[in-house]
């Protein structure tokens, strides 16, 4: 039995204001054609399917149309999508009825009083599978108290969920699908959102050891294993969700088994369709040389625009700047991202506060911890119970959040 794992997909993102469609599309049509040559048997998807709780129209119907094609190529293929962070549960939920009708298997939440729900047993012409899809999990989705905090809550959730599957995988491959920042995880730095805060979303992965044949996860954007462990992976992103993903090789993973035994993990590199370029690759640079550097780029003819982004050294005073670089980049085939103020060594400490952007991809702690130095001490660490009050605060507002 193959079964190809891949996740966070965000379809629907516009990069720098840039849509993604095409870029996404191509990624689509090579997975569609990947599961017809390798022959695969269950397709997951773990999660951040969509960019948006609100995906635009488009994104909808590439997911559709997506499946669609997939059945076409692979009749006797499964399929099963679990919601991530990004992606609202009940959207993932409101196609189920049309979706099983394609062999699509999806699960947008996590009922703690009926955690049987989230496993599902597939019988594919190689044998059966039996498959704990579970979805990212919100805080007003499992038990958090006073005694029990969230990395607790998570893990009463994987246990009840798996008590219903062990017994039904004696015999036969048991997977687990979740959306989680697993403890040690690699995460990029500028793209992955904060599914908690601080430590409170690093969840140990010991609640999978032992327990599954294969684990497959979504949310962080780098592939990797978790724990030294070979079966627990994450597939990361098929493309760099931002620039400093840039360099990443990204893949989908197509896990063998031969009965219930993992046999394989073998990474599928994902073809880059189009570059992002990042000027200069370190530090900063002043105009002219950032016009040499834009005027010294090579492109293939037959290529996509690429995507760039600028590095200005802030101590640049030329009021004109944006002009001067406009005019280099005229009549080439790029897609502008925006430009940075690089800051001295010495400014870095508040380059934070240069670009509002880069407050946004601070977590709650972080800020916290900025807040209470500025405030307090810059040498004494946070107390525990303002943490604690945060926390709460933060898991209070996100049971607000609808869906």
């Amino acid at each position: 039995m193959k079964v190809l794992h891949t996740s966070d997909w965000h379809l629907g993102q516009q990069f720098y204001e840039h849509s993604r469609a095409q870029e996404q599309q191509v990624f689509l049509e090579w997975l569609a054609n990947t599961l017809k040559t390798q022959a695969i048997d269950i397709l997951v998807v773990a999660g951040d399917i969509y960019h948006t709780a609100t995906p635009p129209a488009n994104a909808e119907q590439q997911l559709y149309s997506f499946i669609k094609h997939a059945k076409q190529l692979c009749p006797n293929l499964h399929i099963v999508l679990i919601a991530g962070n990004h992606d609202s549960a009940n959207r993932i939920e409101t196609a189920k009825p049309l979706l099983q009708l394609f062999d699509t298997h999806v699960v947008g939440r996590f009922d703690k009083h009926a955690p049987e729900n989230v496993v599902k047993s597939i019988k594919t012409k190689k044998g059966t599978a039996h498959i704990v899809a579970m979805p990212f999990l919100r805080a007003a989705d499992i038990t958090i108290t006073s005694d029990i905090s969230y990395q607790q809550a998570v893990s009463v959730a994987y246990q009840q969920a798996l008590e219903h599957a062990l017994p039904l995988a004696k015999n036969e491959p048991l997977i687990l699908l979740g959306h989680l920042h697993a403890k040690g995880g690699d995460i990029s730095s500028d793209s992955e959102r904060n599914i908690s805060i601080g430590g409170f979303e690093a969840i140990n992965a010991n609640i999978f050891k032992q327990q599954a044949d294969y684990v497959a996860l979504g949310h962080l954007h780098k592939a990797q294993t978790v724990a030294k462990s070979d079966y627990i992976r994450y597939s990361g992103t098929p493309l760099p969700m931002s620039f400093s993903e840039r360099k990443y090789q990204h893949q989908v993973l197509i896990a063998e088994f031969s009965g219930k035994q993992l046999t394989n993990v073998k990474p599928l590199y994902i073809p880059r369709y189009q570059q992002l370029i990042l000027l200069p690759e370190q530090g900063g640079a002043d105009l002219n040389t950032l016009c040499e550097l834009i005027n010294a780029l090579e492109f293939d003819a037959d290529a996509p625009p690429s995507y760039v982004r600028l590095r200005l050294n802030s101590s640049e005073t030329s009021s004109q700047f944006r002009t001067v670089i406009d005019e280099a980049m005229s009549n080439k085939p790029l897609l502008f991202c925006g430009i940075e103020r690089v800051r001295s060594d010495k400014q870095n400490e508040e380059s934070y506060f240069e670009d509002l952007g880069k407050v946004e991809q601070l977590d709650p702690m972080t800020l916290l911890s900025l807040a209470f130095a500025e405030q307090f001490s810059a040498n004494d660490e946070v107390p525990e119970q303002v943490k604690e009050c945060l926390a709460q605060v933060i898991n209070s507002m996100d049971e607000e959040t609808p869906s």
